[in-house]
């Protein structure tokens, strides 16, 4: 299938591809050239050690293709683009997960610990350094006692102001720093997250940079690191512990940007409020969140070529005698286990693709709407949650789909379910995540209410009005949009209009919503205390998160449509978006019939929308997953060339 542009021929695969590609084709391509190499290969039968050695030669491979430039500011070295920068991380997941979280923590989360929080001393100490491999460095946030929440955090840093130092200390066995990417053995510096303390009282988490290791590999003084062992994934990476015993370091070793110490022992900060400079200095890592989270999409997109093309050779069973056997993708049931999937994961695509391109306009200063970052916090939780479940389910779907093939290593998908399963804990736990945004949901309707307590939350919920999520997201206006644009009469329960899917998805987000405020209110008067009210609603609150994710990606998946710019590639994405909505609805079809936003005839007719899409998509399988670009010599599946795998003649 193709399309003639100039004297150009293009195929309907890549235009589907140009879509997906987004607005950082270049550096995607730029990725599949030097990927595709050897150098770049995973190989699962390496111990720990040998494991981690080829992570860290990669990691200087990488270095020398100008990588890591992308994500630092041109001031400090890199080219300053940061959509470029989580374009390269997603590529990165389609070669070797370990090196992907192993380049993430050096220059993704200790780097961008340096740029974002740290001030013009701190950048022209270490950025270069660390840039170019000549600094290692960890991420010392995670405690053993506290993983998601940060702001409870137990290692202290106390100023004393005899010597101008801060004295950084585990207090407790709790306050153990674990599982920290680069802490086992390779790192020497830590960027270190505690509760600054001075002149007796405490300010909150900050960030202090604090020597780990000597020339030698030692532990420094007072530091105290041990190996976090044999993982379920990842061996390329040296995650370990870190005990602090009253470790000294200079006060200018503070990431200064929002907040300082002066040598009397003076604490300032512009931002007043404690709890609100918390969330400030988080929000400027946000892009860790969002890499994770396109990351795991990209794996499961790779472990979806593999199935697909591996469907389209394998033959099982024959129909009647005499008859060849069948291809797997022939087959119904295998076409819904594998193309639902696919149409996610170009919905999650395009969904990433505008989060990236939010998450760059605001890190280059080209919005400086102060609600922009709020907004962009509450969807690159949303949106990590979302695709790394997405990418756990798609893998294992995939390598049942394989059978015993699947099941080898050497055919890779068990290393990509082995590898990518931390990710749904990476960056914070997806149900946490999850809940996070409904929060914002309930909350994020005026800026006063963002440090509210449990008490006050409660008090607000119980004040929303009907339709504030259509209200305040604008999505009433698309729907209408959608309406009016439409060459036919659109009737009111037509799900193959756009219009109508997008209207079924916010009535369930404006639902959910409004009910668990009214749950969060009237469990308050009935339970006695905010957390008790809470704490009871708690699974209603989730699904409220999950359903405001859905729209989202619908949304995404719409605008999405538009990029596509040639009429067959087009009609396929169309189908692909149909069968997103389909299977959306048909995963949540009690709901929508209990609460009557869906007649048992019209669920009926969601199963059967489901099948017909299938099998309407069935004879462009291959080029629905070709569009993902994943060059042949990244695959590195084996089960792909094996002569006992017959194509259709």
């Amino acid at each position: 299938m193709t399309a003639i542009v100039g004297l150009m021929t293009k195929t309907t695969g890549e235009y589907l591809r140009d879509a997906l590609d987004g607005p950082w084709k270049d550096m995607r391509n730029q990725c599949r050239e030097y990927l595709a190499s050897d150098t770049f290969t995973t190989d699962p039968a390496l111990d720990i050690k040998a494991a981690r050695a080829r992570a860290l030669e990669q990691m200087q491979a990488l270095v020398d293709t100008g990588y890591p430039d992308h994500g630092f500011r041109r001031e400090n070295g890199g080219t300053g683009d940061a959509g470029a920068a989580v374009a390269g991380f997603e590529m990165l997941a389609q070669a070797d997960l370990s090196l992907t979280v192993k380049a993430g923590v050096q220059w993704g989360l200790f780097g961008g610990a340096i740029e974002n929080l740290g001030t013009e001393h701190h950048h022209e100490k270490y950025i270069r350094p660390l840039m170019k491999l000549d600094l290692l460095g960890c991420y010392a946030m995670t405690e053993s006692g506290h993983g998601s929440d940060v702001q409870h955090l137990e290692t202290t840093a106390t100023y004393d102001v005899d010597t101008q130092e801060f004295i950084i200390n585990s207090p407790t066995p709790s306050s153990r720093k674990d599982y920290i990417g680069g802490a086992a053995q390779d790192a020497t510096v830590a960027a270190v997250f505690a509760q600054l303390i001075t002149e007796g009282e405490s300010h909150g988490v900050h960030c202090f940079v604090v020597p780990i290791r000597d020339e030698n590999g030692g532990d420094l003084p007072g530091v105290t690191t041990s190996d976090c062992g044999i993982k379920g994934g990842l061996p390329g990476v040296d995650n370990g512990r870190i005990v602090f015993d009253n470790v000294r370091i200079p006060r200018e070793n503070l990431l200064n940007r929002y907040a300082d110490v002066a040598p009397d022992g003076t604490y300032r900060s512009e931002i007043e409020n404690d709890s609100r400079r918390f969330f400030t200095t988080l929000g400027t890592l946000v892009r860790g969140r969002v890499s994770v989270g396109g990351g795991a999409a990209s794996a499961a997109r790779l472990a979806l070529t593999i199935a697909t093309r591996y469907a389209l050779k394998r033959r099982q069973f024959r129909p009647a005698q005499g008859e060849p056997e069948t291809v797997l993708l022939d087959y119904r049931m295998h076409q819904r286990r594998l193309l639902p999937l696919i149409a996610k994961s170009y919905a999650y695509a395009f969904a990433q693709n505008d989060l990236v391109r939010k998450m760059h306009l605001i890190q280059t200063g080209q919005n400086k709407d102060p609600q922009g970052q709020r907004a962009l916090e509450k969807r690159a939780a949303g949106l990590k949650a979302a695709q790394t479940w997405h990418a756990t389910r798609a893998i294992q779907e995939c390598r049942e789909a394989c059978g015993g093939a699947g099941y080898l290593a050497e055919n890779r998908l068990t290393t990509l379910k082995a590898d990518t399963d931390v990710f749904t804990t990476f960056e914070g736990d997806n149900v946490v995540l999850t809940q996070l945004v409904a929060k914002e949901l309930l909350t994020a309707y005026s800026d006063e209410v963002r440090d509210y307590d449990a008490l006050d939350w409660v008090k607000f919920a119980a004040t929303m009005a009907r339709d504030v999520v259509r209200e305040r997201s604008g999505v009433r206006q698309l729907i209408q949009t959608l309406f009016d644009s439409s060459n036919e009469t659109v009737e009111e329960g037509d799900l193959s209009k756009r219009a109508v899917q997008l209207q079924l998805l916010a009535d369930r987000e404006d639902y959910l919503v409004r009910t668990a405020a009214q749950r969060l209110r009237n469990g308050t008067k009935e339970l006695g205390t905010p957390f008790k009210a809470f704490n009871n609603a708690q699974e209603h609150i989730l699904s409220a998160g999950s359903a405001h994710i859905d729209r989202l990606v619908l949304e995404s998946f719409i605008e999405g449509l538009d990029l596509v710019h040639d009429d067959e590639a087009r009609a396929i994405a169309e189908l692909l978006c149909d069968l997103f909505v389909f299977t959306t609805l048909e995963q949540h079809r009690d709901w929508f019939i209990m609460h009557r936003f869906l007649s048992v005839e019209r669920a009926k007719a969601v199963r059967r929308g489901v099948n017909e899409l299938v099998e309407k998509l069935r004879p462009h399988a291959r080029t629905l997953v070709d569009a993902f670009g994943i060059p042949d010599a990244m695959l590195r599946a084996e089960m792909l060339n094996d002569a006992s795998v017959y194509e259709r003649e």
